[in-house]
């Protein structure tokens, strides 16, 4: 048998198949290759360098908050942090280095031991440290130093309520919040490394653009008088038990605040002055008054009856806390009598009633550059009741902001001129040139100047020797009007609102001063509560070492003046040598000597025992901070106005 042999045809056709797949399965990966590395190669290039690197925002730095005086208010900081990634450091250099950066960043010993630990890949130091210590760690291998931006206040709660806050980056509220777009700056970029797991790599960055700072605002503020009117308040607080309160000093010729300050509960950072309305009460009087004279419904030489303290007023009952009789209505203003000026102020219509408190500016937004303000309430007279009238005379039924009636009695100041408040003076670009300077401005002229002079003796005679007689000063006329209203808490009345408005000199008016205490304890009439801290705030502005005033104006008046005392119980008029201004003497004076006895100043503040020494017209020299032991010459010796007296305190030791 002859076997035959076939062509293995099948075997063959399979490996070609397979070669012509394997061919194929090359031109496919050949072909996505130069798609990937030719056509997509840029992208993917971009995508790889993206996954190592980040770009993030350098943040820029805060303007500055300067007050009228450019002492700062708030400022921003830089502040970095230290980093150590241990096994970069170099083994001969490691003990060196943890002594160095556990001696600059005061570590402790169990921080220490974790910066030389091989087996740690990152150590984050505790704390934010200055730029010195950061200069002096920049250039070792394995530190990595980071910056950071931190908002700072010098003064602490010193005008916090007026600055406002930063949080999360941003402005919130006062002046922080409002030129927010001014103080922010514009922020840098840098681009960061990253690790194969997507974190940060320390030390790696480069910066593309760097960050510019923000604008400088320059506010109306006076620092020293800001302190001043703080420490009055909260005393006058503490002394009284109540709640809180404001108090704001203005120029009633520019419309300038230059403190404000609102404490609620024991806090500091409030805005009351500006954003809770309140009931005046006979601070309102004035007003009713203007409009009485304005429309010549009565001069204030016209007499009205006093109805021995009770009348029957349409709708209502009006007391008056000490009875009169027969008295001229400027007598009604001095003695702050409910039933005279309600009486009198029958004689306007609703319209002339509602235009003249319109005119001084309630019921209506001051504009002053702060979020927040309250308009206060001022009903229009079709929505006035029976009673409204005689109400809004004396000072109810209508509501009013601090800041309302500080600027109103500011045009009572400055010859009947309404201003318009103003808490920013100017503000700068980051390369210090003014992009904007504040004017005053003129809202409307409420009175013709005769009238506010008219108003002005008669606020003059209720400090003189009517019911604000506390507010009085030894060397300057006051010209002021105290207020005493219900407090109402949304549900009903309990409690008092203490108020005083004055203004001095009166013959060329200079600062305006308003106090308001919320529900004071005991004693809660205005002149008996709110006027001495007015008092107090006008002596410790003479008294400071840089104020708003004008030293040469007030000089002039006490030069034109008797160096007498008008005040009962003042033993002394001296001229405080520092300012040429003459200044009640806190100290006893006995009539047969011919200078003044050093008072015993030991245990006060640097600030209390200077203004004590001024008030009795002698030199101080104060040569350090800290609690006051004592003076040289010491306690009750007897030296002329004019003498130095040297403050020692206890960081001078007896020296």
């Amino acid at each position: 048998m002859t076997l035959q042999s076939h062509p293995p045809v099948r075997h063959d056709f399979r490996r070609r198949l397979l070669l012509a797949g394997w061919v194929l399965c090359g031109l496919a990966i050949v072909a996505r290759a130069v798609v990937v590395q030719v056509a997509q190669g840029a992208h993917w290039q971009q995508l790889a360098a993206d996954q190592h690197r980040k770009t993030e925002e350098v943040p820029a730095p805060r303007g500055f908050i300067l007050d009228r005086n450019e002492n700062t208010l708030a400022a921003t900081h830089e502040r970095f942090t230290v980093g150590v990634a241990p096994r970069e450091l170099r083994p001969e250099t490691r003990d060196e280095v943890v002594a160095r950066l556990a001696k600059e960043l005061s570590l402790e010993a169990r921080r220490t031991r974790s910066l030389s630990d091989p087996n740690t890949r990152w150590v984050l130091a505790p704390g934010r440290f200055t730029a010195q210590v950061a200069e002096s760690l920049s250039g070792i291998r394995g530190v990595y130093i980071d910056r950071e931006l931190e908002r700072f206040y010098p003064r602490s709660t010193l005008a916090q309520g007026v600055l406002g806050r930063v949080q999360d980056g941003s402005g919130a509220g006062g002046i922080e919040g409002m030129f927010e777009e001014h103080l922010r700056g514009v922020p840098g970029q840098e681009v960061k490394s990253r690790d194969s797991d997507g974190n940060t790599v320390p030390g790696q960055s480069i910066l593309v653009t760097p960050p510019v700072p923000g604008g400088t605002v320059i506010l109306t503020l006076d620092r020293d008088l800001q302190e001043i009117a703080q420490e009055a308040l909260l005393v006058a607080i503490q002394k009284t038990g109540a709640r809180g309160g404001d108090l704001i000093v203005s120029n009633p010729h520019t419309g300038e605040i230059l403190s404000l300050v609102s404490v609620v509960e024991g806090n500091a950072g409030g805005l009351s002055a500006i954003n809770a309305p309140y009931e005046p009460g006979s601070t309102l009087k004035p007003f009713t008054v203007a409009g009485i004279l304005l429309h010549q419904v009565a001069t204030l030489a016209d007499s009205v009856h006093g109805e021995d303290g009770r009348w029957r007023a349409p709708g209502r009952v009006l007391t008056d806390v000490h009875p009169n009789g027969a008295m001229t209505l400027a007598g009604a203003l001095r003695v702050s009598s409910n039933i005279g000026v309600a009486k009198m102020a029958q004689g306007l219509s609703p319209g002339q009633q509602f235009e003249i408190l319109r005119d001084f500016g309630f019921g209506s937004y001051t504009g002053i550059e702060l979020s927040g303000e309250a308009s206060g309430s001022l009903p229009r007279p079709g929505k006035w009741s029976r009673t409204t009238p005689i109400a809004l005379a004396i000072g109810y039924e209508v509501g009013v902001t601090p800041l309302q009636m500080v600027m109103a009695y500011g045009a009572l100041a400055n010859g009947g001129k309404l201003m318009e408040p103003r808490l920013v003076k100017e503000l700068r670009d980051p390369q210090g040139r003014t992009v904007f300077n504040s004017e005053p401005r003129v809202v409307r002229q409420v009175l013709p100047p005769s009238l506010a002079q008219e108003i002005t003796r008669v606020l003059v005679d209720v400090v003189a020797d009517g019911t604000g007689t506390q507010a009085q000063m030894a060397a300057f006329k006051v010209a002021g009007k105290s207020g005493t209203s219900r407090a109402h808490d949304g549900r009903g009345y309990d409690g008092h609102f203490a108020s005083f408005v004055s203004y001095f000199p009166v013959e060329k008016p200079q600062l305006v001063v308003f106090v308001k205490l919320d529900r004071p304890q005991g004693a809660y009439y205005g002149g008996a509560t709110a006027a001495p801290v007015t008092r107090a705030t006008m002596e410790a502005v003479l008294a400071a070492r840089q104020t708003p005033i004008d030293r040469e104006a007030l000089a002039s008046l006490t030069r034109q003046q008797p160096r007498t005392s008008p005040l009962p119980g003042a033993q002394f008029v001296s001229t405080n040598p520092s300012t040429s201004l003459p200044v009640q003497a806190s100290g006893t004076l006995n009539q047969s000597e011919t200078g003044v006895r050093v008072p015993p100043v030991s245990g006060l503040s640097p600030r209390q025992a200077v203004r004590r020494l001024h008030a009795l017209g002698l030199r101080v020299l104060l040569e350090a901070p800290g609690t006051v032991i004592g003076t040289r010459p010491p306690a009750n010796t007897i030296l002329i106005p004019g003498d130095t007296v040297r403050i020692l305190s206890r960081r001078q030791g007896n020296g």
